[in-house]
């Protein structure tokens, strides 16, 4: 017979239980044919943002008696499948990250892939102290129209840091330091990696921003988003000594107009002291604004942020 102290303990370890289900909807696993194996817990639920899934992806060999890097994508439903995506293309994360263990490139990692949140993707994704910096009566109608009525970011990036990273660091097996967990997107999610790790210096170490979207938006006065956010990015950069960020443009489609913002911004790093070591801006002549082309260059942030740890 139990006790009634053991009792109320067997309820909260209950209740406890319930919520975590409560808190993730339900999960699933499957391997995928191009290496590793994919969690998906879908409604993953937060106090901060609307409810999302979330994808978790493992690699080949997966063990919990070893630790991993993590690398934290978002847009996650643009990573692993092309037949689930809105545009059939998919970043070919799972196949571009196996061989790139297999070629011992980088170090083996665990990819966690957080979808967006739909009509609430900008919002969640512009980067929210930057709008600090737009004229009020420009800004106002600019979140209205824009954002849905509301700047998000700062509460999407404490749903990341506060509830996402301590459910994968608890049930996962993962080095849980700055060194070795990294950020990373493309287009808007290219702003908020940025972001995440201006706000958040001592939990990412490592930002990849692919065809970082600079000027948010081509509405009403061209060049006032950008210059907002690249003079929140002069006043907020982590230490280039202990962080590492990633670059890239195309030159075709939204990404012939991002050039001349990341030149200016390329001149922000320079001045903070970012060289080769800890920072990368390339160009892509004739690329476009799609996964199918950062699929391409996808290795190259890859081995930047994860490549091999050196003893």
């Amino acid at each position: 017979m139990l006790t009634t102290d053991q009792k109320v303990f067997t309820m909260r370890c209950g209740l406890l239980f319930m919520m975590l289900l409560l808190s993730i909807g339900t999960f699933s696993q499957k391997q995928t044919p191009n290496g590793g194996a994919i969690k998906h817990y879908e409604k993953f639920s937060s106090a901060f943002v609307q409810v999302r899934d979330v994808e978790v992806w493992l690699p080949d060999g997966y063990s919990d008696k070893k630790k991993y890097k993590v690398l934290y994508m978002h847009d996650g439903q643009m990573l692993f499948d092309s037949t689930t995506s809105w545009n059939h293309q998919e970043w070919q994360m799972d196949e571009i990250i196996t061989r790139l263990i297999k070629e011992n490139k980088i170090d083996a990692c665990i990819v966690v892939g957080i979808y967006n949140s739909g009509a609430y993707r900008s919002a969640d994704y512009i980067p929210q102290k930057s709008l600090s910096y737009l004229p009020s009566g420009f800004r106002e109608k600019w979140i209205q129209e824009e954002l849905k009525g509301k700047a998000g970011a700062d509460d999407y990036l404490r749903f990341i840091v506060k509830e996402l990273k301590p459910f994968i660091d608890k049930n996962f097996s993962t080095y849980r330091d700055r060194k070795h967990t990294c950020i990373g997107g493309s287009s808007k999610g290219g702003l908020i990696s940025l972001y995440a790790i201006c706000e958040y210096p001592n939990v990412f170490g490592g930002a990849a921003c692919l065809s970082t979207d600079w000027i948010g938006s081509i509405i009403q006065q061209p060049g006032i988003i950008p210059r907002a956010i690249i003079k929140y990015l002069n006043t907020h950069l982590p230490s280039a000594g202990t962080h590492k960020i990633y670059f890239d443009y195309g030159s075709i489609t939204r990404d012939s107009l991002y050039r001349p913002w990341q030149l200016i911004a390329d001149s922000v790093m320079r001045k903070k002291g970012y060289t080769e070591k800890n920072w990368i801006t390339r160009e892509f002549p004739g690329e476009e604004h799609s996964e199918r082309a950062w699929a391409k260059r996808l290795h190259i942030p890859l081995e930047f942020l994860l490549g091999k740890t050196k003893n």
